[in-house]
């Protein structure tokens, strides 16, 4: 199985992507966009994206890519996260990392290290790369990224600001993989409408059916401004009765727009 994440190797991605397939069939992109194109088009067997952040919270370029593109997401997976400052020496002018990464360590180096510069990448892998090629760099990653034992050290661990730091990564497949079956459903909204109540229509069918909503969120259409697109997550599979009930009301108040359904599927927690 081809599977295709966030790179370059040694990212968070990169770990997350390791519970799906085998190493060497982990291929690397530097756009969430771009994976999720790829599996929608039948480049990769599967795909690995990070969704959303215990501290910074969702990831919007992976939901407005799960809205533009049809593809199928059959897991759930969590990984606690564990960042380390890592440089050639304790002496640095930038912090490189991805924009969450960086935002994700705001207190500790805002205390530590006020008058660096911050430098947002385009994954965790390439701020340790920037580090590895400039003893003026340093970077914001997983400790292990400092495994070649020469040029890099590990100059502090657990720097993230909440130890409870985690990130929700969704595994994407090409539509004839999605499922019924699973704890969880993930499905988005574009009711191509706009009226007082609307939202409450759009949450009242789970709540009439005992179905716990595990996150809820907007994001623009990009057809006009104030039009928007619900991201919506439950905790129920596709298979029970209670789910397809509630959505084919959700399909009636959608009818001049669309509901797409991503699938159902189970959570699985990876360490690292």
């Amino acid at each position: 199985m081809q599977a295709l994440t966030l790179g370059p190797a040694g990212t968070y991605s990169h770990r997350a992507a390791s519970a799906v397939a085998e190493d060497e069939a982990i291929h690397f992109t530097e756009s969430v966009t771009s994976i999720i194109e790829s599996v929608a088009e039948g480049s990769y067997d599967r795909g690995v994206v990070p969704v959303e952040n215990s501290i910074e919270g969702s990831v919007t370029e992976s939901l407005d890519a799960l809205a533009e593109h049809d593809v199928a997401v059959v897991k759930e997976i969590i990984t606690p996260i564990r960042h380390a400052l890592i440089a050639q020496g304790d002496s640095f002018d930038v912090v490189a990392s991805h924009a969450q990464a960086l935002a994700q360590c705001r207190d500790y180096l805002e205390e530590n290290y006020p008058n660096a510069e911050l430098e947002a990448v385009a994954s965790t892998a390439r701020g340790v790369q920037r580090a590895r090629d400039d003893p003026s760099v340093a970077a914001i990653g997983h400790p292990a990224n400092a495994d070649d034992g020469e040029s890099l050290q590990v100059l502090a661990e657990d720097i993230q600001d909440r130890s409870s730091n985690a990130t929700r990564f969704l595994v994407v497949a090409p539509p004839e993989a999605r499922s019924e079956a699973g704890s969880k459903t993930s499905f988005i909204v574009y009711p191509n409408a706009d009226y007082p109540g609307l939202l409450l229509e759009l949450l009242e069918p789970f709540a009439d059916r005992d179905i716990n909503l595990t996150r809820v969120e907007s994001r623009p259409s990009g057809e006009r401004l104030g039009d928007y697109v619900f991201h919506i997550d439950i905790a129920a599979g596709l298979y029970e009765d209670r789910t397809q009930a509630a959505l084919d009301v959700i399909e009636a108040i959608a009818e001049d727009g669309w509901v797409r359904r991503l699938g159902s599927y189970d959570s699985e927690t990876v360490l690292y």
